[in-house]
Formats: C-alpha cells, structure tokens, sequence
C-alpha cells in the first residue's frame, strides 16, 4: 500500500513551510505503508496538476495533504473542502482570485474520506493538541483538498484523501508576537499518529 504525502513550498513573506519540511523529515515507511513525498506548488491549479500526475505515475492508495496554518496552535485534520478560491494574499504567482468556483462541474463541497476523529485522538495520545477543524479556509490549502477530492469523484473512486494543517515553526514567530508554534520534531511525530491511525 502507498500513501502520497505532499507539503507545500513557502508563501508570502516566509522563506520556510512547515509542512513540506515536516513531510520532508517523515519516515519512508510507517506500518507496513510506503510514504511517497511530494512538494506542490503554492500556486492555484498547478499543484492539483502536479498531484494528478503523480497519481498516474505511482498509483497511491491514500492521498494526505498537508498545508500551514499560521495562527493555530493544534495539529488539525480537515473535515471538508468547499468550491471556492477567495484569496486574501496572492499565491506564489500572483493570482488573486475573489469568489471563483474551482470547479464548475463539483460539488459545492466535499468532506475527506479519512478517519479525521480518529486521527485526531491519535495525535492527542502523542502528546500534542489536535481537533478536527470545519474550514479549511479559501486560499490553496482548501483549493488542493477541494482538488483531490474532485479527481476521486470524477477519476480515481478507488484512492481515500485528506488534509491536515499544522501551526508555524518557531523560527516563523519571531517577529510574530504571541503566535503559537510547534516544533519540526512535533510536526513529524503528530503526522505519523495520524498516518497509523489511518492504517490502522
């Protein structure tokens, strides 16, 4: 069994996302489950390119994504995706898009077929806070979940996916008073919770 995990390069003014360093550090194998590891692109529609070509290519069975959310302090699985790109900050090549649908043939919304409670309890019995969270926002997190899921609805009925946000490195805080943070190590160790109570 296979389960691509993808992260996304830095954005806005920050030089480092914490979520492909975090993917970057996971183990190659977790329970018996190859970790395939893919950096996606900031950017709207070029990073569900990118995933779909790696779908064809390695044929995972489970698809988790994982993006930074600056200003929670809780490792958080995403319960839904919505049809909508409303960005606030330009992706990494300058599109802004205002209340445009991702895709016309979608459905308004779709929610991740993982076990997201499940998930959670196992990164709390790690050590560390998660909850589940109910908005994935509108910018291109919420856009590549929204993407997977369309490709499994349209294309690929046989692959499970999700999405999980993590909080800030420490490094990202500094001229950020009263942000909350994790550590790499607590990234990787929370995600890799998540990915056996996945397979488990």
């Amino acid at each position: 069994m296979k389960l691509l995990l993808t992260g996304f390069d830095p954005f806005g003014k920050d030089d480092i996302n914490p979520s492909f360093e975090a993917v970057k550090k996971m183990p190659d194998k977790i329970e018996g489950i190859d970790i395939l590891k893919l950096e996606i692109p900031t950017i709207f529609n070029k990073c569900a390119e990118i995933i779909h070509q790696q779908i064809v290519e390695t044929k995972p069975d489970i698809i988790l994504c994982i993006g930074q959310a600056g200003g929670r302090y809780a490792i958080t699985p995403e319960r839904v995706a919505i049809n909508l790109d409303d960005a606030r900050i330009a992706d990494n090549a300058g599109q802004k898009p205002v209340d445009r649908k991702i895709k016309n043939d979608g459905q308004t919304a779709y929610f991740s077929q993982l076990p997201i409670k499940k998930m959670s309890k196992a990164i709390i019995s790690s050590g560390l806070h998660s909850c589940v969270s109910n908005s994935a926002g509108t910018f291109v997190c919420n856009h590549i979940m929204y993407q997977v899921q369309y490709m499994i609805d349209k294309e690929f009925n046989n692959i499970k996916a999700g999405f999980i946000h993590i909080p800030f490195l420490p490094s990202q805080i500094i001229n950020r008073p009263n942000m909350p943070c994790l550590s790499l190590e607590d990234d990787v160790r929370g995600l890799t919770a998540a990915i056996k109570a996945i397979t488990q």
